[in-house]
């Protein structure tokens, strides 16, 4: 069944620090949305092998984000950091070291598992400079329970004014259960028997096609006459268009902005910069001017920038810096009148295609060469 493209193994685990992580030499076809035949090295990292150890004259760049990052929707020379790396080797301001990019993303991360992904796998790395892809289309959302509904991975809660930790995810009947002998026989069966994993991917197309049937508004589908405005009616990502009004997303914001700043606190102890580079959402983007304004139109903002905006300010206040690239992308996406998000998943909901990776890693390649000192910032 290789050959021929069809099987759908399993590619995470329970993990105790981060709620699941990437299974180390794991690896199949991932036909969901594009098509890639998806491996994950024997450090769980949707990459080649990296040695833990720098070497000599290396320029190091460790990404961390979420299913953008992880990009199993392409091919892993097409994902943008791979096109980083590419970009950066024509770089004169890295004065002969050799750029070196370790993909650390991991689909359904928020900020909060990406700053612990740092402090438990990343930095052991030693890398130069930490280069976090941040989605506003919803990193914002995943990071608070009371948003994200999520039992199953670990948060950072706000206690008298301070970030704390939450790990009550490690006590889920859920989390217990996906650890027990009976589950791991489970997933060792469905990684060896693709007979099996075509069973299991079919059992969750049916059960994502009873979803549709029960609410269509949510399927973005050709058939519904105005996606963007069910868009707008129907998820909760929407709302991070505007300024937060519910007590949740006001929190969920705070929360947020104060991980970043401990995200850019750690990554300078080590050592390294730090480098947020907000990514582009479908609607942000969409090549049909008309299509972004009529979403802006019903959430009753100008434009679909405002979490963008928002982080862009944050940087300015607390000095580190960020690249926005929606901006940057909408315009080529009109001007070429091409789409760079996967449309089949419905508006809103795609990832990038393999333009889409190409153009961001070009961009963000330019961004990192413009700002690189002509001296190397450490030996």
């Amino acid at each position: 069944m290789r050959l021929t493209g069809i099987g759908y193994p399993s590619f995470y685990q329970p993990d105790h620090d981060l709620g699941a992580s990437l299974r180390p030499g794991a690896e199949g076809w991932w036909n969901r949305e594009g098509h890639a035949y998806v491996t994950v090295n024997g450090a769980g990292l949707r990459d080649r092998d990296h040695p833990t150890r720098k070497p000599p004259g290396t320029f190091r760049i460790a990404v961390l984000g979420d299913s953008f990052a992880e990009a199993a929707q392409v091919s892993m020379e097409e994902a943008f950091w791979s096109v980083l790396e590419r970009e950066l080797a024509g770089c004169p301001r890295l004065s002969g070291r050799r750029p070196e990019v370790i993909n650390f993303g991991v689909s359904g991360y928020g900020t909060a598992q990406e700053l612990l992904l740092f402090r438990h796998r990343a930095r052991r790395y030693d890398p130069d400079l930490v280069l976090l892809a941040f989605f506003t289309g919803n990193d914002v959302r995943n990071n608070p329970f009371a948003l994200e509904g999520d039992d199953l991975k670990p948060y950072f809660v706000l206690q008298d004014h301070e970030l704390r930790p939450d790990f009550h995810f490690r006590e889920s009947p859920a989390f217990r259960a996906a650890q027990t002998k009976t589950a791991q026989w489970k997933h060792w069966i469905l990684n060896q028997f693709r007979v099996y994993q075509v069973f299991d991917e079919a059992r969750r197309i049916v059960r994502a096609r009873m979803r549709e049937a029960l609410d269509p508004g949510e399927a973005g589908s050709a058939g519904n006459p105005n996606p963007w405005k069910s868009f707008a009616e129907g998820g909760l990502d929407a709302l991070v268009y505007r300024e937060p009004r519910h007590p949740d997303w006001k929190e969920a914001w705070e929360i947020t902005e104060r991980l970043l700043v401990r995200m850019r606190d750690e990554v300078k102890e080590q050592g390294a910069e730090f480098l947020v580079v907000t990514l582009s959402s479908a609607p942000q983007v969409h090549p049909d001017p008309r299509g972004r304004r009529n979403l802006a139109d019903h959430l009753g903002v100008p434009n679909l920038l405002y979490p963008d905006h928002r982080i862009q300010a944050l940087g300015t206040r607390e000095d580190f810096p960020v690249f926005t690239l929606a901006p940057l992308l909408e315009r080529y996406a009109e001007a070429h009148q091409e789409f760079l998000h996967f449309t089949r998943s419905g508006v809103g909901t795609g990832h990038w295609n393999r333009e889409g990776h190409r153009l961001a890693g070009e961009l963000i390649a330019q961004k990192v060469c413009a700002n690189l000192p002509t001296t190397p910032l450490r030996s």
